[in-house]
């Protein structure tokens, strides 16, 4: 099957050099309030899309159960050495085209810092919505090309590209700012309904961080949040969706009733031990320390 390039963070610090030792806790602290904010109270199943190094995965409290997923296996081993090996996580490696999970799974998804690296976003997002069951809410966070820096590059001839048209920009390989109506506009195709929206990173300045707590700023910020139902000019932007209909639907504690072959669609799967196999095209997927690993069949 082909699918769009994927960014692989495989034997990346990020966690450390970007986060712990990167100057990012403001940018931190500010997502957790949008987080808060957007989050509902309680739910059963949650997807993380590129959960990382599980940086956001506690503030989830409200869920029962939390899918941990992402392409890079060492992230999701540093996940695991963080979290551990609760029952309530669930570690994933997988390519976001190709979900291995059964339909209208989760009652809950979020993304956060990982749709800037989807070359085909319109196709993630359709991959997300197919796991989702009715009533669910969706979590987005995305890379803004309407933010103000941005326009005012362009004002100023300095930037080659428009922040004002619809069409994702690459500033990087595999890093793509989108705006904010093509999102709009992408997530009603699906079928989801917008509730709610929010700026954030409104101080991402440097000269501001290094003379501010980030404490402050990321208070300051989460007062100016709501003002992203009216405008979008911050270098990030999240939404809050959801699907009409109720959920509520029965969750089987079992994993053969969570996972579908990602190439054939079969389901269930049936486990082995070590690996899990696809009764329809008889693909092997392995499990181990702990991770189920979807990317690539083993021999």
């Amino acid at each position: 099957m082909t699918t769009p390039p994927v960014c692989d963070y495989e034997g990346s610090d990020y966690q450390t050099s970007f986060w712990d030792q990167g100057g990012r806790e403001y940018e931190d602290r500010a997502e957790a309030i949008a987080l808060k904010r957007l989050l509902p109270a309680r739910g059963n199943f949650l997807l993380e899309l590129g959960a990382g190094a599980g940086r956001n995965t506690p503030r989830y409290t409200g869920y029962d159960r939390i899918f941990l997923l992402d392409y890079s296996r060492t992230q999701l081993q540093q996940a695991r050495a963080r979290l551990g090996d609760s029952p309530r996580y669930v570690y994933i490696a997988a390519d976001i085209y190709r979900l291995p999970f059964s339909d209208s799974l989760f009652d809950g998804a979020t993304m956060i810092r990982t749709l800037h690296h989807m070359a085909d976003a319109p196709k993630a997002l359709a991959q997300v919505r197919n796991t989702l069951q009715p009533g669910a809410t969706f979590i987005l966070e995305f890379a803004n090309t309407l933010n103000l820096k941005a326009i005012l590059r362009y004002w100023l001839g300095k930037q080659s590209w428009s922040p004002f048209t619809l069409e994702p920009v690459e500033f990087a390989a595999l890093n793509f700012d989108f705006h904010p109506r093509a999102i709009r506009q992408w997530l009603e195709k699906l079928g989801f309904r917008l509730e709610k929206t929010l700026t954030v990173s409104h101080f991402r300045i440097g000269l501001l961080k290094r003379i501010f707590p980030a404490g402050f700023l990321a208070a300051i910020d989460g007062l100016i949040q709501p003002s992203g139902a009216w405008w979008q000019v911050t270098p990030s932007v999240f939404v809050k969706a959801s699907l009409p209909g109720s959920n509520g639907l029965p969750k089987n504690d079992d994993p053969l009733s969570w996972f579908k072959c990602p190439e054939c669609n079969a389901y269930p799967l049936n486990d082995r031990g070590d690996h899990l196999h696809c009764p329809g095209c008889g693909r092997k997927w392995s499990f181990h320390d702990g991770i189920y690993d979807f990317r690539e069949p083993v021999s």
